[in-house]
């Protein structure tokens, strides 16, 4: 009489447990990162928006004679015909403000900010060659 002996294969308990607290200390670190990630990218976005109205308020100002101060309203800048074909908006839900000719456009949401001394210099750039 031969005895047969089935092998069994597949993962124990404990192997299965670690492969998943792998995979959890992993989410662990990369959620904020791709939060963080996020954020900033909104951010940016915003900025962006906030220059691109900076400049067809410039344009705007140039083409109509107008000086430092004057406000600028939506239907000056925003239209098909118009520097900016729709109205932008921001990205986290703020709100614009276009302000007058010779300040920056503000954003709504904190940290959303359009610099006033211009865009900074690249990291390659603000450094000395030797």
């Amino acid at each position: 009489m031969k005895v047969r002996q089935i092998s069994q294969s597949g993962f124990t308990l404990v192997e299965i447990m670690i492969a998943i607290a792998i995979i959890g200390l992993l989410a662990a670190i990369a959620v904020p990162t791709f939060a963080r990630a996020r954020a900033l990218s909104i951010q940016n976005l915003c900025i962006t928006n906030l220059r691109l109205i900076d400049d067809a308020k410039a344009q705007w100002a140039m083409d109509n004679l107008k000086g430092p101060g004057v406000k600028v309203h939506d239907e000056d800048l925003f239209g098909p015909k118009l520097y900016i074909r729709t109205k932008l908006r921001c990205p986290a839900g703020g709100h614009y403000d276009l302000g007058k000719i010779k300040e920056p456009p503000i954003c709504t949401v904190d940290g959303h900010l359009l610099s006033e001394e211009g865009p900074t210099a690249e990291p390659w750039e603000s450094s000395p060659v030797r």
